[in-house]
């Protein structure tokens, strides 16, 4: 299991680097965007282009969220039990979790197939949308294996 945990979290590294460049190109054409406005050259769909920037961001960013519990977790009936009862609580949340997110990676990828067949194009740029629907759904995916990976440390610690 470390090696999956290995791989989850290596994967969900890079994928945050990518968000993070993300934001900074939403950062680069939102300026651009302003300054231009002032010698009245805005550029034409920069707000189609920051909101499919932001859902990469978003998506690309959640699975090192998960991987270094980031979340937000209110744990003030949970905190009274014994630290074994926690894991195993924690793991059945992880695997709920897994469940919750596979079956949101697997309706992406769907969704992005039928965009993809049916050639949906943004608004105003005509850009297909397809390869945005499927980065997401493989972000997900990544977050099942980091959601996998947590889930069986829970486990283990909770038979230990």
């Amino acid at each position: 299991m470390k090696l999956l945990e290995k791989i989850s979290n290596q994967t969900a590294l890079v994928l945050l680097y990518m968000a993070g460049a993300a934001v900074f190109a939403m950062m680069l054409l939102t300026c651009a965007d302003v300054v231009l406005r002032f010698f009245r050259r805005p550029i034409p769909g920069t707000y189609e282009l920051v909101a499919q920037l932001g859902g990469i961001a978003v998506a690309f960013a959640m699975a090192h969220t998960t991987a270094v519990k980031g979340h937000v977790a209110v744990s003030i009936v949970v905190s009274r039990f014994s630290a074994r009862t926690q894991s195993i609580l924690d793991g059945i949340t992880a695997l709920l979790g897994f469940g919750v997110f596979a079956l949101a990676s697997y309706k992406l990828a769907l969704m992005g197939r039928e965009y993809q067949l049916s050639n949906h194009v943004s608004a105003t740029l005509q850009l297909p949308l397809y390869p945005i629907v499927y980065s997401i759904a493989v972000a997900l995916s990544v977050v099942c294996l980091v959601l996998l990976s947590t889930s069986a440390g829970y486990f283990k610690k909770a038979l230990s």
